[in-house]
């Protein structure tokens, strides 16, 4: 087996450095060989390489300008690069070499969304920026009518679809990429993101997103995305609850005020056990309304994620003790109505500061956020 041979099963196992040496080895004794400059150059983008990876690239296109492969690798270095119009006009000329490819469609589709996208974030003076959207989603459509077997053409068509707006063929066009690839993590987090659009017109919704988001995660351990988004969901757990802590809150101080300012008889007790009866219905009810929401296989993953996220720590905090503040307003239904009052007002507040707060600091940790 030659070098390049060699340094191509390399690559596709993924040991893109050994890969990287053995091409570069080939070069020694051919430097204008396309095909290993070309590997080369994807060996230096998996690194992380890319300046070096757009050097050798354009070094193969200038031995052979017509290689399509050197086209497409190197519009994946330039978007990785952030280099969105270079990208965009590298694929069009790998779509005018090979208009019957997917490859040289799905590579113009990827190019003019990430270039719409990165408009959207920040204002640039692009002409037909605003054409792009609709563009990148008929490239994608090209390429899934070219390759319907092709699971990155289905997802193309999804986020592209998705940024129109068309959420109905978002969904339809993920599902698909994942009856032809179960273990994509972008398609299992993009699907959840979808599903938790309609968590509160669909139901089972939000469970469907906590599954994909659980699933992306697992599939890619250094998805920040999918992390990300169980964090929010772990955090509207918690936030969800600050209801639930108000209203025991109220139940408990209006349950044992009869009994605290010196009432006696049936109609202070009665009103005691009726704040109980409340406090205990709304959270026992909302912990059973938790527990079917989440499914058990859920449950570790969002714990674990809790656990390490500072957002909602702050806000499971600031709901738990306003909750136990009213359980012990009801249990010491002695104590001085003053003295409960001056710890439960700063609880409540708290809480009420808590929520902003978090909610802010968690948008922060959103991925790619500025």
């Amino acid at each position: 087996m030659t070098a390049l041979l060699r340094a191509d099963a390399l690559y596709e196992a993924g040991r893109y450095e050994q890969a990287a040496a053995l091409a570069a080895q080939h070069l020694a004794t051919d430097p204008d060989d396309a095909p290993a400059l070309v590997l080369l150059a994807r060996c230096r983008h998996r690194l992380g390489q890319d300046a070096g990876a757009l050097a050798t690239v354009d070094q193969a296109l200038r031995s052979e300008p017509d290689s399509l492969v050197a086209l497409l690798v190197r519009t994946d270095v330039l978007l990785a690069l952030e280099a969105y119009l270079e990208a965009e006009q590298t694929a069009r000329r790998a779509v005018g070499l090979a208009p019957q490819h997917w490859g040289s469609h799905y590579a113009l589709g990827a190019a003019l969304d990430r270039a719409s996208n990165a408009a959207a974030r920040r204002p640039v003076d692009w002409s037909g920026a605003a054409n792009r959207k609709a563009e990148a989603y008929e490239a994608a459509r090209r390429a899934v009518a070219l390759a319907p077997e092709e699971d990155a053409a289905h997802f193309l068509v999804g986020i592209t679809a998705q940024r129109l707006g068309d959420h109905k063929t978002a969904r339809r066009a993920y599902e698909t990429a994942l009856r032809l690839n179960p273990e994509s993590s972008e398609a299992h987090n993009n699907l959840s993101l979808i599903h938790m659009r309609s968590r509160w017109f669909t139901r089972g919704a939000w469970t469907k997103a906590a599954v994909g988001f659980v699933e992306s995660a697992s599939l890619d351990r250094d998805d920040r995305e999918a992390r990300y988004n169980l964090e929010t969901m772990a955090w509207g757990t918690a936030a969800g609850a600050r209801w639930v802590a108000v209203i025991g809150f109220f139940a408990a101080a209006l349950g044992s005020a009869p009994l605290r300012t010196g009432g006696s008889g049936a109609e202070a007790t009665a009103s005691l056990l009726i704040g109980a009866a409340v406090l205990v219905g709304v959270w026992g009810g909302w912990a059973l309304w938790t527990l079917r929401r989440v499914p058990p296989r859920v449950r570790r993953p969002l714990l674990l994620v809790a656990r390490s996220c500072r957002p909602v720590l702050a806000m499971a905090a600031a709901v738990g003790l306003l909750g136990l503040h009213s359980v012990l307003a009801l249990v010491l239904w002695s104590v001085d109505s003053a003295f409960v009052a001056a710890l439960g007002t700063p609880l409540f507040w708290g809480m009420v500061i808590t929520y902003w707060a978090s909610r802010a600091a968690l948008r922060r940790r959103e991925p790619g956020r500025a």
